[in-house]
């Protein structure tokens, strides 16, 4: 009875055309943003991916003269199913051109509508070169999982990449279902869960008719699911709790309002806020900075340069005891050898000891177009345009990724805001080959406010961690501050908008995973296999 009812529902949304389907394939995809942090309402993906694999089907099967016209309707279904997806998912991303809205809130347009409508043009594809394939059985299902998988997979690589929201952080949204990631990665559970999500739209109103077909697709969803947990509990099952000795992090989250932070006469009090805030006591215990060897900073903590200011250098070292190093982000300034007028600017971490000495450093290796430098960055500025900064000639980026040592504990790996969303982008930049034994992640989502974004950011980097197997310290201005332990479990955390310290243990990491030895291999393997199921043993194309 219930299989007859999604049937003639199935018949429904086939039956659809013209803007009708357009609109509930927009309004479909409104709704499966919300299988995102913070909601994580994964459950909705297996009612409006179903929706979507019926539009298609109705898509599909419209009259069509040559190779375009066939997929044109299936591309115009996929692309406002994606763009009702990026547009719910990402509107927030208009909230840091309201922090000087003065000056850019004329981009607010740009930011949350056009972004979504580029994003989805890779979803449109995928359902257009989907439909070369189409078929009236389980098949189209594989199909489809495998070349909106390969779009993700594009979207995180191509023209810089943004892979932000990848559909596979709908399937991780705790410890328990993270493990898979350490074997496939995110592209590989973005892959897999495709075929899950849409295993209703199996169910047309022809399927009693294709009764085996049918039970295997849902054996197939039902195994990965299986899969997928049994996978978590036993990986968490021989997880490991233990913590380096020796070794104390403390965490401090300002919460500095973005408006106010470049403002030069709250340079003081932005500065006597971090050192207040460092040596606070946070229990009868923990007196001020007494027994820490990571004190950490988040992302451009500093209102101006800290190298041209002596007098900070001496504070922080005054600050610190012995034995205790300062991870921080700051801004870096390299004068120009050829004259370039302003230097290079670059977005940078620091360690700095207890001396006030600077005894590390590493740059910012993957910039935010619009946010760090502009596209035609000497073009764009004679034209009047500037990135959200307004730094005059943009930042620079960073040529390597360098690991980095304290007196204390084992070496890390610096990572500033945008760059902790590049799965498999991570740890190759590493020119020495060391692996180092945990991730320090600084950024500032202030721009973003008490939004989805730091929610969905904060999931992104714990995923990280899971895939290479290391712990994540995520210090942010604003939160959520955390850390994480190479098992995707949250350690201690402060919450978002708060000022806050936190002070924790570091985890150890865990054995290399299958992901950190292979990265994307895995990925690609499974799609090529999934492919040749799914145009195997094909009778019949749409």
């Amino acid at each position: 009875m219930a299989i007859g009812k999604i049937e003639s529902l199935a018949g429904y949304f086939i039956l659809l055309w013209g803007w009708k389907r357009s609109a509930v394939s927009l309004a479909a995809g409104l709704l499966s943003a919300f299988s995102l942090p913070p909601y994580n309402g994964f459950p909705i993906l297996f009612v409006t991916f179903a929706i979507l694999i019926w539009l298609l089907d109705g898509s599909a099967a419209e009259p069509a003269n040559n190779f375009f016209t066939r997929g044109w309707s299936s591309f115009k279904t996929g692309w406002w199913f994606g763009f009702g997806y990026f547009l719910s998912g990402l509107w927030w991303v208009g909230t840091a051109f309201l922090v000087e809205a003065d000056e850019f809130v004329w981009l607010l347009p740009f930011a949350v509508i056009a972004l979504p409508a580029g994003l989805a043009v890779f979803w449109g594809l995928a359902a257009a070169l989907s439909r070369i394939f189409w078929t009236e059985d389980w098949r189209r299902i594989i199909i489809f999982a495998v070349f909106l998988a390969a779009a993700e997979y594009a979207r995180g690589t191509l023209f810089t990449g943004l892979p932000w929201n990848l559909l596979g952080y709908a399937a991780l949204p705790f410890p328990l279902w993270m493990q898979s990631a350490s074997v496939v990665g995110i592209y590989g559970v973005t892959l897999l869960c495709i075929p899950v999500f849409s295993v209703l739209g199996v169910f047309t109103p022809q399927s009693s008719m294709r009764p085996r077909g049918t039970t295997k697709l849902l054996i197939f969803a039902l195994s990965l699911i299986v899969l997928h947990t049994g996978f978590g509990y036993w990986r968490l099952s021989n997880a490991s709790d233990d913590m380096v000795p020796d070794v104390s992090l403390r965490l401090v989250q300002p919460a500095i309002a973005q408006k106010d932070k470049w403002l030069p006469e709250k340079e003081t009090e932005i500065f006597q806020r971090y050192l207040a805030l460092s040596t606070k006591a946070t229990s009868k215990e923990k007196q001020g900075l007494s027994g820490t060897t990571h004190l950490i900073w988040p992302e451009s903590a500093f209102p101006f340069f800290l190298t041209e200011r002596k007098d900070a250098l001496a504070a922080i070292g005054a600050m610190l005891p012995e034995g205790t190093d300062l991870i921080t982000g700051a801004i870096r300034m390299e004068a120009s050898v050829a004259g370039r007028r302003n230097g290079y600017v670059f977005n940078s971490v620091y360690v700095i000891g207890s001396d006030g000495v600077i005894t590390a450093a590493a740059d910012k290796v993957h910039l935010v177009p619009f946010g760090e430098y502009l596209p035609f960055q000497d073009l764009a500025e004679s034209l009047g345009f500037t990135q959200l900064t307004k730094l005059k000639g943009g930042f620079e980026a960073g040529n390597i990724r360098p690991v980095l040592s304290t007196k204390t504990g084992p070496a890390f790996l610096p990572l500033i805001c945008y760059e902790i969303i590049f799965s498999s982008d991570v740890i190759p930049k590493i020119t020495d080959g060391e692996r180092p034994q945990w991730i320090v992640y600084l950024t500032n989502d202030a721009w973003f406010g008490m939004t989805p974004g730091p929610y969905q950011h904060l999931q992104q980097s714990i995923v990280r961690g899971v895939e290479e197997g290391l712990p994540v310290v995520r210090v942010a201005n604003t939160g959520i501050s955390s850390l994480t332990d190479g098992y995707g479990r949250v350690i201690g955390q402060i919450p978002l908008g708060e000022i806050g310290v936190i002070d924790l243990p570091l985890p150890k990491p865990s054995a290399p995973s299958f992901f950190a030895k292979n990265g994307n291999l895995s990925f690609f393997i499974l799609a090529g296999l999934l492919f040749f199921a799914g145009i195997a043993g094909r009778k019949k194309t749409i």
